[in-house]
């Protein structure tokens, strides 16, 4: 005689995966595997892979050239991370892509600023002190003049690049509040 349990669980709850479902798991950990291997070391450092094997594989697959040998080898990893939490390397995977879309942001912040200052000549000088009071006034006023004098003779833009590569060093130095422009 069989015994109900007393909870009224449904049963489908305690079957195994469908072997569909384990073969969507495999291929997204041969996925996760992919992304570690277009990591260079230092990246791979900021990653908790715990298991020694899983790490050597990832390395030696960036020296395999051969397609068959490489999808093996990918095939390999897969297989040593269905041994392992990759939770934890998801984490790291996630906070990094996260890391890079904020540094992202705020390069396009700091082309807007920068285009703003351009737009408004020698008055956009304050756009950046409203954000930076410790910027050097007078060499953000030089870069302005030197590009406008670049526009006119119809000369490269340098005073530009000059000027977006000061305004990321004041922001590395310093931060400060997110621009109006």
């Amino acid at each position: 005689m069989h015994k109900h349990s007393d909870n009224n669980e449904d049963p489908a709850l305690d079957l195994p995966p469908s072997k569909s479902e384990l073969k969507r798991r495999m291929l997204a950990l041969q996925e996760l595997g992919e992304t570690l291997v277009k990591f260079n070391d230092k990246q791979l450092q900021q990653i908790p892979i715990t298991d020694e094997r899983l790490l050597q594989a990832v390395r030696e697959t960036r020296q395999i050239r051969s397609n068959s040998a490489r999808r093996r080898h990918m095939q390999y990893i897969g297989k040593l991370m269905r041994d392992l939490d990759a939770t934890p390397i998801e984490r790291a995977l996630q906070q990094m892509h996260q890391s890079r879309q904020q540094e992202n942001d705020g390069f396009h912040q700091l082309e807007k600023l920068r285009d703003a200052m351009l737009e408004a000549g020698v008055a956009g000088v304050e756009l950046a002190m409203q954000r930076w009071p410790q910027a050097d006034r007078q060499h953000l006023r030089q870069l302005l003049l030197q590009h406008q004098r670049e526009v006119h003779k119809q000369k490269p833009h340098a005073a530009s690049r000059k000027l977006f590569r000061y305004l990321r060093e004041q922001q590395e130095n310093y931060g400060g509040e997110e621009p109006s422009a």
